[in-house]
């Protein structure tokens, strides 16, 4: 029976050898799970780049509506003031002195011997600013509206040539206190006051006479 040698044994042994290496194999896998771990760390890289974009896109919308709320709520504040402000006009417009009631009920007070000389009213308004909200520590303070007072001053000048010169001052008073208009719109507490009253006068041709200064206070109207 022939023997059969095959030179090449070894060699193939060796070779196969290497193939069959652990270190060889080891490598390889260590290489294919660095390969995927890049991969995966690149998805995630990717995806948190557009999760960024996303969240600036969307901090930029709340950012133009809290812009556009804050525009929204200053309007608000204008036009409430606004509206304010037309409603106090509207109140002066409605509530206003009216000469003309005034001039009635001042015709309809009559003493004998009693002439009224001279008519002097003074109308002013005090106003106050407004005062807006304030923050503090412990939270928002409101701010108050403006507002005005009105005050409104009548002085009557006239003269007593009754036949004693005088005695019907207080006469006078009493009936413009008493008076319907004059009784509803003065202040109570301080409604006709004698202001001055003058020694007895005479004049050619005339009477005697005194002259005297009534003053008349309105209430005051707040608005």
């Amino acid at each position: 029976m022939p023997i059969r040698i095959n030179l090449l044994s070894e060699a193939l042994a060796e070779e196969d050898l290497r193939r069959r290496d652990p270190v060889k194999r080891a490598l390889f896998v260590g290489i294919f799970l660095l390969a995927l771990m890049l991969a995966w760390y690149s998805s995630i890289w990717l995806e948190y780049k557009l999760t960024q974009q996303n969240l600036s896109r969307v901090q930029a919308e709340i950012l133009s509506h809290t812009n556009d709320y804050s525009q929204v709520q200053i309007s608000l504040k204008k036009i409430a003031e606004g509206n304010r402000k037309l409603g106090a006009l509207q109140q002066l417009n409605t509530n206003r002195f009216l000469q003309g009631n005034f001039m009635n009920a001042l015709q309809q007070v009559y003493v004998p011997g009693v002439q009224l000389m001279r008519v002097r009213l003074d109308q002013f308004y005090v106003c106050q600013d407004s005062t807006p909200d304030k923050t503090n520590q412990f939270g928002v303070v409101r701010g108050k509206p403006g507002s005005s007072t009105q005050i409104i001053t009548l002085t009557l000048d006239a003269k007593d040539s009754s036949s004693n010169p005088g005695d019907q001052v207080n006469y006078y008073k009493e009936a413009i206190a008493k008076q319907a208009y004059f009784k509803a719109n003065l202040d109570p507490t301080n409604a006709v006051k004698l202001a001055s009253l003058s020694a007895a006068q005479i004049a050619l041709d005339t009477k005697p006479f005194v002259m005297f200064t009534l003053e008349c206070r309105f209430a005051d109207k707040k608005r």
